[in-house]
């Protein structure tokens, strides 16, 4: 169980299954767990408000649209400037994006759907320490201002200690407390 705006991290060895919990959770693959939001189960709530309730950012990220701004129906400018952006990048090709902008964008698009829970697989994976630090901050704004409980799979063990309220671990299929941070 995640409480209102707590952030549990989540580590364990490549292949541990880290990212077919966050999966499992947000509905998209069959699993036999019991996932519920707001006391509400999973299975009662129709797929496409689930996921827009509990949001995943993938290790990578996906892009349809050619310019950065046609992935937003709403922005919210003090985001994209607490990562860095200003207006214009939603003007930009997606194509001209470096992996740490596409990494960045997709937090910021996942941000503005307002989700209630965040399942973020190693959101700052590509990104340099300065970067780090400032999607650390506006997640941890954003738990502030909404509430959202975050799950965070993370291989930074200092990283897990900044930013989880409770830290986990996934070893042989199972979700082990590492302890609170």
């Amino acid at each position: 169980m995640i409480d209102e705006g707590e952030c549990v991290c989540v580590s364990g060895p490549s292949g541990a299954g880290k990212t077919l919990l966050l999966r499992a959770v947000a509905d998209l693959d069959p699993h036999e767990g019991r996932v519920s939001l707001d006391g509400v189960a999973c299975e009662h709530t129709e797929a496409p408000v689930w996921r827009h309730q509990v949001g995943m950012l993938p290790a990578e990220s996906q892009w349809w649209h050619d310019t950065v701004g046609a992935h937003f129906s709403t922005t919210h400018l003090d985001h994209f400037t607490a990562l860095e952006f200003d207006a214009d990048v939603l003007h930009w090709s997606v194509s001209r994006l470096s992996t740490g902008e596409r990494q960045r964008l997709a937090l910021l698009r996942l941000l503005a759907n307002r989700c209630k829970a965040l399942l973020l697989d190693e959101p700052t994976a590509s990104l340099d320490a300065e970067n780090v630090r400032r999607v650390e901050r506006l997640i941890a704004a954003y738990r502030s201002e909404t509430g959202a409980a975050v799950l965070w799979v993370s291989h930074d063990p200092e990283q897990e200690r900044r930013v989880a309220d409770r830290r986990t671990r996934l070893s042989e299929g199972q979700l082990l407390e590492v302890g609170n941070s």
